[in-house]
């Protein structure tokens, strides 16, 4: 399985113009050329969502909000010109949700955390965990792992965004849930961590961001969603519905995961990720829905229907994912990027 280098990676020209500007130092005055050449090269852009090159680019503007890369100056993080030229893919990137999902609509607020519950009944998708359970091989489950990894490695942290967000029982109840995915003030309990073990299980690269460069546009739209909603305030609503649909929608996966991984030799470390999700998120389910984002409905009502929108949203990305995957599989291929 090919790694990602230390350089940093690009996948076609928006790329090469992304990491051209952060691998040198900030200029001091503001230039909208960056912005022009980006909207000139998203113009050719027939899918922004299945783009290795708009995702990746948009993937390397998201992480400087995160924990960066080495060898980029910490100052790229809020440089103006930079800001401006990762707008326009946020838009391409917004604009291409819309036409996949359809727009947000009102919703009464009292209805949210039922209408959830029945966006996660009625979700229909491929079966990604049931392959990995009971077909998939030790290379297949290695890939996903890898994939996986983008997010694992900083799971629950584009959520964390939403936290000074928040007032009242919604700051209190996505605390609740934080607090578990961060493994309760235990470090070898975090949910991050854990992974860790997982992918040590399979010999894989525990370096954050290692497979970056080998990711392709679906697996980078599934991160890039959640940086779009967390980093934008305006988009909190989207956030929240964004989390109830992954807590809501990850307890069997994930006994489907462990289950496939004990079939393939792994032991209690290599499962263990897998295994705390199970029971973690039957309980964070609840909480998610009801307690966060039925709560933050009644105290935005405005906002209400943008909870549902991207709760659908995440569903999509992620189910788009698993069919690249499959897709790439029953193919013969990797599903990574060469």
């Amino acid at each position: 399985m090919k790694l990602a280098t230390s350089k940093l990676p690009s996948a076609g020209p928006i790329g090469e113009l992304v990491t051209e500007m952060i691998s040198a130092p900030p200029a001091d005055t503001l230039s909208a050329e960056p912005a022009e050449e980006a909207a000139r090269l998203v113009a050719l852009v027939e899918d922004p969502l299945a783009d290795d090159d708009l995702q990746l680019a948009l993937y390397l503007c998201f992480e400087l909000h995160y924990r960066s890369f080495p060898e980029v100056d910490p100052a790229w993080e809020w440089d103006p010109s930079l800001l401006a030229a990762r707008a326009v893919l946020e838009r391409a990137f917004f604009d291409a949700l819309e036409a996949a999902v359809g727009p947000g609509e009102p919703v009464a607020p009292a209805e949210v955390g039922d209408l959830l519950f029945r966006l996660e009944s009625e979700a229909e998708g491929v079966s990604l965990s049931r392959h990995l359970e009971v077909n998939a091989d030790i290379e297949e489950f290695r890939e996903f792992v890898a994939h996986r990894s983008l997010y694992q490695l900083k799971e629950s942290d584009p959520h964390s965004w939403a936290i000074p967000r928040l007032d009242g029982a919604a700051k209190t109840a996505l605390l609740e849930v934080q607090a578990d995915e961060y493994g309760g003030g235990r470090v070898e309990r975090m949910h991050q961590e854990l992974f860790k073990q997982t992918m040590r299980w399979f010999g894989l690269d525990l370096t954050y961001g290692g497979y970056v460069g080998v990711a392709p546009a679906a697996t980078l739209a599934v991160n890039n969603l959640m940086s779009l909603f967390g980093l934008h305030r305006a988009n909190r609503g989207a956030i929240l519905g964004h989390l109830a649909a992954y807590e809501m929608t990850s307890s069997l996966p994930n006994r489907a995961y462990a289950n496939g991984l004990r079939r393939l030799g792994g032991d209690p470390a290599a499962t263990a990720f897998y295994d705390e999700h199970v029971e973690a998120d039957a309980v964070h389910e609840q909480i998610a829905a009801n307690d966060l984002c039925g709560t933050f409905a009644r105290d935005e009502p405005e906002l209400a229907g943008q909870v549902l929108w991207g709760a659908r949203c995440a569903l999509a990305v992620d189910n788009a994912w698993a069919t690249t995957v499959l897709d790439a599989w029953a193919a013969g291929r990797s599903s990574l990027r060469n």
